[in-house]
């Protein structure tokens, strides 16, 4: 009866948390959210007397920000899935 219980107990800790499915779209929301900082990235000067109205361009206020909240709502998805179904 202890031997039993014994191997139950190990079978579950070598199990993961989360499915297969769950680390593919973790690894997704991840990607998303490096591209997004990527590109919100650059667009400065290196002088700093001069203005680079760059710094404003629709890419880095509109479309990176929206990517990296995609990817933060991926990863929401992906702890949330059960991989059991």
């Amino acid at each position: 009866m202890g031997e039993k219980k014994r191997k139950e107990q190990q079978k579950a800790q070598t199990e993961f948390i989360f499915g297969k499915k769950n680390y593919q779209f973790m690894l997704l929301g991840i990607a998303f959210i490096a591209l997004g900082f990527i590109l919100m990235a650059g667009g400065g000067s290196d002088d700093p007397n001069v203005f680079n109205p760059e710094i404003y361009s629709w890419r880095r206020i509109r479309l990176a920000p929206a990517i990296i909240l995609i990817g933060f709502g991926i990863e929401v998805y992906a702890i949330l899935l059960n991989p059991k179904k």
